[in-house]
C-alpha cells in the first residue's frame, strides 16, 4: 500500500513499493529509513550504503543524499520524518519522567546523530510493524499515530545508545572525542561490510576505506563490536541468508552463492551453529 501521510504536527510517514527509482534530495527533518523488502542504495557524500530488511538508516535534518532502487523485483520502502518540535517535546517528556537513557547519555541530547546503518530488530521492528499495520488498515486517529511515533523514537534512542555510546565506551582511549572519531571510522568499516557482504573483502581494503591501519582496525573493531571483522561478516551473511530463505524460493545452493559463501557444507554447518537449526528446517518454519 502506498501513502504519504502528513500529520498536523508536521510528522510525515511514507510507505510505497517501487521497482526503479532515483532521487537526489536533502532531508527537511530527522528521518528513519527502512526497506521492508528488497534493498535500497543511499549515497551520502562519498559514502555508499545499502539498506536491507534487517537494517535501517537515519538521516539528519539538511543531509543531502541520493537514493536509488534498481532491481527487477519490487522494493517496499517505509520512512518517518519527525518534526523538530516533536523531538524536543519527546526529550522533555522523557527527562521529566526520569528516563535513565536521558540521564546517563548526553549524546542523545544532541540534534545531530550518527548517520550510519543500525540493526532493525527488537522493539524498533515491533513498533514499525504495528505502526504500518494500523496505517494500512486505515487508522486516522492522529493521537494514536503519534503515540506509535513516540515509541519509534524511544526505540531509536535505545538503539543509538547501544550502537554508538556503549560501543564508544568500550574503546581503550581516554579522550571522549577520540573514542567518537575512532567509532566513526569503525562504522565506515561496518557500512562497507553491510553493503559489500556478498563478495570477498580483504582486510587491507576494509582498513583503507575506514582510514585505519589493519592492526588498528582489528584491535578497535573487536573492542567495539565484540567480533572480528571476519566474524561480523559471517554473522551478517547468515542474517541475510535468513531473509532469503524466508522470503524467496531460491534453492539453498543459490542462497549460498548470493550471500558470498563458497562452500554449501560450511554454510549449513555455520547456520546450524548460529541458529540451532538447518536452513531447510528454518525455511519450513518461517
Amino acid at each position: 500500500m502506498e501513502y504519504l501521510k502528513t500529520l498536523k504536527n508536521n510528522n510525515i510517514i511514507y510507505s510505497g513499493t517501487r521497482t526503479y527509482k532515483s532521487l537526489q534530495q536533502s532531508t527537511a527533518d530527522f528521518s528513519l529509513r527502512f526497506v521492508l523488502s528488497g534493498k535500497e542504495d543511499y549515497c551520502i557524500g562519498r559514502r555508499n550504503l545499502t539498506i536491507y530488511p534487517d537494517s535501517f538508516l537515519i538521516l539528519n535534518k539538511g543531509t543531502q543524499y541520493s537514493s536509488i532502487i534498481d532491481c527487477a523485483s519490487p522494493v517496499h520502502s517505509f520512512a518517518i520524518s519527525f518534526d523538530e518540535q516533536f523531538i524536543e517535546d519527546f526529550k522533555r517528556r522523557r527527562m521529566v519522567k526520569g528516563d535513565k537513557l536521558f540521564k546517563v547519555d548526553y549524546n542523545i541530547q544532541e540534534t545531530v546523530f550518527n548517520e550510519t546503518i543500525y540493526p532493525f530488530e527488537g522493539d524498533m521492528l515491533l513498533n514499525i510493524q504495528h505502526l504500518k499495520y494500523y496505517l494500512d488498515c486505515g487508522m486516522q486517529d492522529e493521537k494514536l499515530i503519534n503515540e506509535h511515533l513516540d515509541n519509534c523514537l524511544a526505540s531509536y534512542f535505545k538503539i543509538y545508545t547501544e550502537e554508538i555510546s556503549q560501543k564508544a565506551d568500550r574503546l581503550n582511549f581516554l579522550n571522549r572525542s577520540t573514542k567518537m572519531e575512532i567509532l566513526r571510522r569503525l562504522n565506515l568499516a561496518k557500512e562497507y561490510l553491510y553493503t559489500n557482504y556478498n563478495r570477498n573483502i580483504g582486510l587491507d581494503e576494509l582498513a583503507e576505506y575506514a582510514c585505519l591501519s589493519v592492526n588498528h582496525l582489528l584491535r578497535t573493531f573487536k573492542q567495539a563490536f565484540s567480533l572480528t571483522p571476519h566474524q561480523f561478516l559471517v554473522q551478517l551473511r547468515l542474517q541475510r541468508a535468513q531473509v532469503l530463505l524466508k522470503n524467496t524460493d531460491y534453492p539453498v545452493n543459490e542462497v549460498v552463492n548470493l550471500i558470498g559463501f563458497e562452500c554449501p557444507s560450511s554454510f549449513i554447518r555455520l547456520f546450524r551453529e548460529h541458529f540451532q537449526t538447518t536452513p531447510l528446517k528454518y525455511r519450513q518454519s518461517a
